[in-house]
Order: structure tokens, then C-alpha cells, then sequence
């Protein structure tokens, strides 16, 4: 068993996905892909085999940070961008906890930008779910920091003036240690990604693609439909040759002057070419380059699964062990005293 899960104490008896569906009435617009999120997530938490009184959803603001009420595990609806923070704070205080964080393309991207990108550096033990829907749904309809340049929306009725950020991108160039990308839609594929973001030590960062059918209806149809699908979305399989479309005619090569990634035709000439990928290769160079396939406006070479899966020291485990050295040098202190005890600061008259 991994350290992200092994201090956390196991379920008495076998759980059903029944178990981790709360009271509480869903209220999502009908046919909004939370729903698919949600069903998904309810039913692979079993699999981790955890009591649920260790499991813990965090969210921020936005339609996506209602998740906690519907989860029966201890949740907390905190405030707007500052879910990873609070997160962080309950992660290294409890690492008797599972602790996942529940995040919209504007709570995570906007105001909660910095929040993230430091939780993701630092390598705490979260695991973060991060909904892009490439809208603000819960306002009804702005454009939001992933939305495409020219989106007409009612905050930009003449077109966004501004260049989206690729959260996996992001993710990757904040040093994180695990950074996937799914489907709302895709059962199968998100079920997968989030097994190996709970196995892995450390912050995970789970971007998943999220239809929003009221203010952004179809935004990654051509990543659903079945027939274009093949021709859109890269399937990345760790360890194999990153090959797509209708019998792998397509796959990815690196121009050997300029280091980057293209797609091309597989030919004879050019298939000892074709990219093996490899998500655990300590450099991020090859992870990034494999994030700018994603064009701007998801219509192709848009890649799906881990991106990048390395190990580095986890931020929990590396505070415990300071704390563990400062009480055996020094002993273990009063808080109570220090709190009573005699003003910290003399300001000068």
C-alpha cells in the first residue's frame, strides 16, 4: 500500500457505492455532467476499502462545490479559491485522512490561483478534482480563465480578449507531481485515472472535462462523439507508443531539431519515431510538450489519462518529521502557556 493511503484506517466491513450517497437531494441542471462525476466518484470510493469517517471532500465556490453535501463522508463547502489552503491545513494536521479537494475552471484558476499552484509545489497529500467546464456556470455564463479567445458570453458580448490557461499546463509547470486529464462522460477512463490518483503519494491534480448543457452546451463534443472521438483524443498508456485514431494511423513524434511534438501520419519511414510515453520520467519537459497538443478549441490531438507521475518527498510526512525532531530536542511545548502567557511584540512610545 502506498503512504498516501497507509495511515488511513480501513472500512470494518465491505462498502457499496450506497454507502457514500448522502440525504441530501442533487441539485444540478438535468443533464449537467456533475451528475457523471458524481456517480463515478460515489461509486469507485469503495474501492479504496477506507472508513468513511476518514474521507474528506473540500470544495470552494462554484455548481462543482456542491459535491460535499451529496458525498456521506465529512465534507466542507469552504470558501471561493481557497479550498486547496483549508485542504492543506486539514492534510498535514490529519494524515489519518483522505482528504480530496472539489474545484471549478474559475474557483481553481481565478481567484483561487495562487491557492493552487503552491498546494501543488508543495506536494501535499491531496488529491484535487478540478471540473472544467470552461464556463462560470454558477453565475450564469461569464467567461472563465479556461474559455476560449472570442467566446461570447454575457461578460464578453463582443468576444474574451483573453488567452486561456491549459490547466494541465499549469499543473505541470508548477512542479506537480501527478497531473491526468478525463472525461466527465467516460466512466471507464475517469474510474482509472482517479485509482491512480488515490495510490499516489502526494498532491494529485485531476483535470476532468465537464459539459455544462445550459451556458456552454458541447464544449468538448468532438471529445464525446464517437466517430470524431477517434480522431481527437489521444488515449495516453504508460509505457506504449502514443498512437491514435482509426487503427492507430496517427501518432505522436519529437521534430529532432526543436524538441517539440507534432502529430503525423504513421508511416514505415517514421514509426521507430513515434513517442513511447513514459509518465514517470522525473524530467517534465516531455509531459508539458504532450499538454500543448490540446488546441485552444478541443476540436483535435487532445490528450487524455496521466500525464506525469513521479515521486518526490510528500509535504505531510516532512512537516511530521520536523515536529517529531523539535519535541525530542526540545520537548513537547504548551500552547496554553504560550497563549497566556506575556505579549509578543513592545511597540516603542
Amino acid at each position: 500500500m502506498t503512504e498516501a493511503l497507509s495511515l488511513i484506517p480501513k472500512a470494518e466491513a465491505r462498502q457499496s457505492m450506497k454507502d457514500f450517497k448522502s440525504d441530501q437531494e442533487v441539485r444540478w441542471c438535468p443533464g449537467c455532467g456533475d451528475y457523471a462525476i458524481l456517480a463515478a466518484v460515489q461509486g469507485f470510493m469503495p474501492e479504496l476499502g477506507l472508513a468513511k469517517e476518514n474521507i474528506v471532500f473540500v470544495s470552494g465556490i462554484g455548481c462543482s462545490s456542491r459535491f460535499p453535501y451529496y458525498m456521506n463522508t465529512y465534507g466542507m463547502h469552504s470558501i471561493h479559491g481557497r479550498a486547496p489552503a483549508i485542504a492543506t491545513g486539514l492534510s498535514t494536521s490529519r494524515r489519518d485522512l483522505s482528504v480530496w479537494v472539489v474545484t471549478g475552471d474559475g474557483d481553481a484558476l481565478s481567484i483561487g490561483g495562487n491557492h493552487l499552484i503552491h498546494a501543488l509545489r508543495r506536494n501535499v497529500n491531496l488529491k484535487i478534482l478540478l471540473f472544467n467546464n470552461r464556463i462560470y456556470g454558477l453565475t450564469k455564463g461569464q467567461y472563465s480563465p479556461t474559455s476560449e479567445v472570442g467566446k461570447i458570453t454575457k461578460s464578453t458580448p463582443m468576444g474574451s480578449l483573453d488567452a486561456p490557461f491549459n490547466p494541465v499546463s499549469l499543473a505541470i509547470g508548477a512542479e506537480a507531481t501527478f497531473v491526468a486529464r478525463t472525461i466527465d462522460s467516460d466512466r471507464k477512463h475517469l474510474t482509472q485515472v482517479l485509482r491512480e490518483a488515490a495510490d499516489h503519494p502526494g498532491t494529485a491534480l485531476v483535470e476532468i472535462y465537464q459539459n455544462c448543457n445550459i451556458f456552454n452546451d458541447g464544449a468538448f463534443e468532438a471529445l464525446k462523439d464517437k466517430e470524431r472521438a477517434q480522431e481527437a483524443v489521444i488515449r495516453l498508456e504508460h509505457g506504449q507508443p502514443i498512437l491514435f485514431g482509426a487503427d492507430n494511423a496517427k501518432g505522436v513524434v519529437r521534430d529532432p531539431l526543436t524538441g517539440d511534438l507534432s502529430v503525423v501520419a504513421v508511416t514505415e519511414e517514421n514509426q521507430s519515431r513515434i513517442l513511447v510515453h513514459d509518465a514517470h520520467n522525473p524530467s517534465p519537459t516531455t509531459a508539458f510538450a504532450l499538454s500543448r497538443l490540446a488546441d485552444p478549441d478541443t476540436l483535435h490531438h487532445t490528450p487524455i489519462g496521466v500525464l506525469r507521475s513521479v515521486e518526490r518527498p510528500v509535504y505531510d510526512t516532512l512537516m511530521a518529521e520536523q515536529l517529531d525532531s523539535a519535541v525530542e530536542q526540545q520537548g513537547k511545548g504548551d500552547l496554553g502557556a504560550l497563549l497566556a502567557g506575556n505579549d509578543t511584540w513592545t511597540v516603542a512610545g
